[in-house]
């Protein structure tokens, strides 16, 4: 049966996102923005989504959990080998894009991304439980299995192996990145579909210009 969306609204009116109210650069206002997050009834405020592009052109995107907003960028981690992976390999830029629903905002990231030292990442490997850990190590992500039983019978080893352990090695391919932002666009909705955006780039010499873009 086809789905019709057409008769889904909302009608925005919580909030407003006026030039008076913005910081000259973009940092401090995402840190604002997460915070109320984080206070809000939203589920894993740190959700975002990463868009990637393949060599032919093809974009693909998924949702990754945010780890480290710092003065350099946007801080995740996954596994090298995996599709996203060989494609920042190819293509080391990024989209992002975290939607907040119950605060009706919305932010975009762009930006080039760089890998962790091999150091931070293995400090953050080994922050997690050790199941995650052992969860990153049996999983060959991105590739294609036949069922769950490979999964869960690697799962059972390794968890027999480190039984006696609180942590496990950090898998060479499994490392953190960071999306260091060029440009980054605050959205608030607005009565009417009259919605608030403010869109900060990044200019040579580092610092920001801020214009209001038209919804």
């Amino acid at each position: 049966m086809p789905i019709n969306a057409t008769d889904l609204r909302v009608n925005y009116t919580l909030d407003e996102l006026l030039e008076s109210q913005a910081p000259d650069e973009p940092m401090s206002l995402f840190e604002a923005w997460f915070k109320a997050a984080q206070e809000s009834d939203t589920p894993e405020p740190n959700a975002m989504v990463v868009a990637t592009v393949q060599s032919d052109g093809m974009p693909a995107a998924r949702v990754v959990l945010l780890k480290e907003v710092n003065k350099d960028g946007f801080v995740f981690y996954s596994n090298y080998e995996s599709r996203k992976g060989q494609e920042l390999a190819e293509n080391p830029k990024a989209a992002v894009v975290f939607n907040w629903l119950e605060l009706q905002r919305q932010v975009r990231i762009e930006g080039r991304v760089e890998k962790l030292s091999v150091e931070k990442s293995t400090a953050y490997f080994h922050s997690r439980p050790l199941k995650s850990q052992l969860g990153a190590i049996a999983s060959p992500q991105s590739k294609e299995i036949p069922n769950r039983e490979p999964l869960e019978s690697r799962m059972s080893e390794l968890l027999e192996a480190y039984s006696d352990k609180e942590q496990a090695p950090k898998p060479e391919h499994w490392g953190g990145y960071i999306v260091i932002p060029q440009l980054i666009e605050f959205w608030q909705g607005r009565q009417s579909r009259l919605h608030d955006r403010l869109v900060y780039t990044r200019a040579g010499d580092g610092t920001w210009n801020r214009v209001r873009l038209a919804p």
